[in-house]
């Protein structure tokens, strides 16, 4: 038997030490109640209809439709029937090394990287995969399903390939008026800088230092593809990481918005909630308490 890769504690749910790419299928009658996670998930409707309950709202869900979901975001299924939802999950780590080219190609960079952010999508983007592309997808989930069996330290070229395929499949299916152009290599270096060291304090002079571009040009290019200004970026990026700390730390909230870069805690509290639509208190109580998830079943 392989080991467990998906685990819970409580309303979250999180990666095994066993790998860090996971795809399974999963029942879901009535309700999945309200859970965040700590990885990227892409959860394909394969049959059976429900209503998925997120910070965005609720949006009922038929055959074909995926929902990709940033890590820390929360959500959850509502009026479940015959629901069976294909989950596809990896590691944030994986996105942020392995994957970390994927932020400058056109359709892969919006949909890991911008899409789930750009209109005010909070890091959640929806999407519906036609009936004749499921087959293709699903196949690549059964290899990702299949490869989890295996000694990972001899198959990760294998998984990381068969994620990639898997991404590519639904890429290539985003609306073609929501995909952007090739990624501007400015606003790209940006964001590295800021993920390198999002606790600096930064302002747009360094953020622009050596691009050679005006600030406010800059500002309009970085928002024409990430669908925010850099500084609304270097934000979101401090919440993500707030969030993982809050879930996975016994840090206290000051010393994590400390760490993030946000000393002040009414502003950090400010912009937690903006965010989440929940304090960063309630946001670590809400997902770290006992529920009954016995709904949630894996085939």
């Amino acid at each position: 038997m392989p080991p467990e890769t998906i685990e819970h504690k409580y309303t979250l749910v999180y990666f095994g030490d066993d790998t860090f790419a996971y795809a399974g299928r999963h029942q879901h009658e009535g309700e999945m109640p309200v859970h965040t996670h700590s990885f990227v998930e892409l959860a394909m409707v394969t049959r059976g209809t429900g209503v998925h309950h997120s910070l965005n709202g609720r949006h009922p869900l038929r055959a074909g439709d995926i929902v990709l979901l940033r890590p820390g975001v929360w959500h959850g299924y509502e009026q479940c029937r015959g629901l069976e939802v294909y989950n596809f999950c990896f590691s944030a780590e994986l996105l942020r090394r392995e994957l970390a080219w994927t932020r400058d190609d056109p359709l892969l960079g919006h949909l890991l990287w911008t899409g789930p952010y750009a209109e005010r999508r909070r890091g959640i983007l929806a999407m519906h995969l036609p009936v004749d592309d499921r087959g293709a997808y699903a196949g690549h989930l059964d290899a990702i399903a299949e490869l989890r069996r295996r000694p990972q330290h001899r198959h990760r070229t294998d998984l990381i390939a068969q994620v990639m395929l898997a991404l590519g499949c639904v890429a290539r299916r985003l609306d073609s008026d929501s995909s952007p152009e090739p990624m501007h290599p400015a606003v790209a270096e940006v964001m590295r800088r800021i993920e390198a060291d999002p606790a600096r304090t930064w302002t747009l002079a360094d953020l622009g230092d050596g691009l050679h571009l005006a600030p406010g040009y800059l500002v309009r290019v970085f928002k024409s593809v990430t669908g925010l200004p850099p500084m609304a970026f270097l934000s979101r990026h401090r919440v993500e990481l707030a969030a993982e700390m809050l879930l996975h730390t016994d840090r206290t909230v000051g010393a994590i918005a400390e760490r993030v870069g946000w000393p002040d805690q009414n502003y950090f509290a400010r912009r937690f909630r903006a965010h989440y639509g929940l304090t960063a208190t309630e946001y670590r109580t809400r997902f770290t308490r006992a529920i009954e998830i016995g709904s949630w079943r894996s085939r």
